[in-house]
């Protein structure tokens, strides 16, 4: 959604060859990954390691002295190194989040990309552990993007340039905006456009507070009210360059006995969670694909999306704000700790802030999920949170820090006190223990923290299309897992502490070690099949009770 008329944009989708690891080389349009297919057919033995995509293109119609031409990748799993013409112009580890470098230099009349993609198991690059497919290619869109010389930052975390920030005074809107460049004798103007396209407020400068008066709120599912800021680069009296960031004003807050605000008043959060995956496809998804996943999250009438466990693609995160989503996003630092990782997490956790901070559908920056469950808390696993939380915190002091506890872990662990609010991932009623378990545990930990904000971050049970006359726990029908489902209904609904809700799982995702309920490579948790082509009866439950 951030659009702009100065730039230009050129898609390089069509006419790739990929190179698998049986070294035949094939014709592949992107989005492509190399796991679409054993990466869900169980067994654990989807491929994992290196593999090579290139194309070839001809040099886009620039003025080599006034512009300058990027090369952008938004999602390549899990590191690439990046080639034109036979020159390394840049590398990046982590397979979530957009990543781009200036090509202008090595650009010819025809030009070779290639790029070596590797999703191969290691000690540094997250994640390397979880219950989910790490499927390996060049799953989002790659763009040329072609800018004048002066133009707002580019390079720093595949971001914007711009950081919008909005607050609330009295009936007002009081918008930030700042802006990066490194123009010599520019200005920026700044206009703020309502949804009619009407302009509501005007200012100049790098950082500059404009204010909008008698503001419209972006206030969740009721009415996700979008403004537009137009920020313009200035040079002797020309436009050289243009963003326009979406973004919504409203105010949030979160109290450890009442639960979530939004603009002032008590708004319960009750959802899910999400994975990018589809069956035959792997994660290399369409908008198309994207627009279905949260049509059917607002038939069940959810307002809160955890997008698990990892960054999602940037046209989620904006039809979360077209849909007044409450939003959980998080890095994938999971299951275990790595030593060596750190330098990816803060990374990661750098790539998610920048490239999302405008998104007003987000309010929680997820440290970690269930990090503990390879063992014990080490000092090291501790002070990696401590970095985490203090970073988002200097990068993003309007929204809090999260992260999901796995069940086991002690409510008196020291992590656990570290980001503002947490949650657990709990599925008493499903792997051992019984349903009611689940309303003990919350009302033991708010008696005895009563003022650390409580979630349920993941909760669940397997339901294939099996159906009995006598449920009982594990036998992976859809009668169990709808009497599972409303009786957590009948228990988190009525707390009113518990600060969000997320289902595990909207969908039914791949997971290729799985080896339950009948398919292997598969979990079956979803309350839509992989395909989205069924939906369970609790995802009925759902929709009645919260629709």
């Amino acid at each position: 959604m951030r659009t702009s008329k100065m730039r230009r944009e050129i898609e390089l989708k069509k006419g790739w060859v990929f190179t698998g690891r049986d070294g035949k080389a094939v014709k592949v349009d992107l989005p492509h990954t190399w796991n679409a297919v054993d990466g869900q057919d169980g067994g654990n033995d989807y491929y994992r390691g290196t593999c090579h995509y290139s194309t070839t293109f001809a040099a886009p119609d620039f003025d080599s002295k006034t512009q300058r031409v990027y090369l952008e990748f938004q999602g390549v799993n899990s590191s690439a190194e990046v080639e034109l013409n036979g020159q390394k112009v840049m590398s990046h580890d982590g397979g979530y989040s957009t990543f781009r470098a200036d090509v202008t230099e090595f650009l010819t009349k025809e030009n070779k990309l290639e790029v070596a993609v590797d999703n191969s198991v290691n000690d540094r690059v997250y994640p390397q552990k979880a219950d989910f497919t790490f499927y390996g290619g060049i799953y989002r869109d790659v763009l040329l993007r072609i800018v004048s010389n002066e133009h707002f930052e580019m390079d720093y975390y595949g971001g914007d340039g711009v950081m919008v920030t909005p607050t609330v005074e009295g009936k007002d809107g009081k918008v930030h905006v700042e802006s990066f460049h490194k123009a010599e004798n520019a200005k920026v103007a700044v206009t703020l456009i309502d949804a009619q396209g009407n302009p509501v407020a005007k200012g100049e400068g790098k950082d500059v507070t404009v204010t909008i008066p008698d503001v419209h709120l972006w206030d969740g599912v009721e009415d996700p009210y979008l403004y537009t800021a137009v920020v313009e680069l200035m040079k002797d009296g020309e436009v050289k360059d243009d963003v326009r960031i979406p973004f919504g004003v409203r105010t949030f807050s979160v109290d450890p006995k009442k639960g979530f605000f939004l603009n002032g008043r008590s708004y319960p959060l009750h959802g899910v969670s999400r994975h990018q995956d589809r069956k035959g496809i792997g994660n290399a998804l369409t908008k198309e694909h994207h627009r279905e996943d949260m049509e059917f999250i607002r038939e069940i009438g959810a307002n809160t999306v955890r997008l698990a466990h990892y960054q999602h693609d940037q046209y989620f995160y904006d039809l979360c704000d077209q849909y007044g989503m409450i939003v959980w996003a998080e890095i994938p630092y999971i299951s275990e700790h790595m030593p060596n990782g750190r330098e990816n997490t803060i990374s990661q956790m750098k790539e998610l802030i920048v490239q999302n901070y405008n998104h007003p559908s987000i309010v929680v920056w997820g440290l970690s999920n269930e990090i503990t469950m390879g063992g014990g808390e080490d000092d090291d696993l501790i002070e990696n949170h401590n970095i985490l939380n203090d970073l988002c915190h200097q990068m993003d002091p309007t929204r809090l820090t999260t992260m999901a506890v796995v069940s086991m872990c002690s409510i008196d662990a020291k992590y656990i006190q570290i980001p503002d609010v947490i949650s657990y991932n709990h599925y008493y009623g499903w792997y051992g223990g019984t349903t009611d378990m689940n309303g003990e545990f919350f009302d033991d930990f708010h008696k005895k923290y009563p003022n650390i904000p409580i979630g349920l971050s993941e909760y669940g049970c397997e339901a294939l299309n099996w159906h009995t006359s006598n449920p009982v726990q594990g036998d992976y029908t859809e009668e169990y897992q709808a009497y599972y489902h409303e009786e957590l209904i009948k228990q988190l609904f009525t707390r009113d502490y518990i600060w969000a809700t997320h289902v595990w799982n909207m969908y039914d995702f791949a997971a290729d070690a799985r080896a339950e309920g009948g398919e292997n490579g598969m979990n079956h948790k979803g309350l839509v099949t992989f395909d989205r082509k069924y939906k369970k009866d609790a995802f009925y439950a759902y929709k009645a009770w919260l629709s």
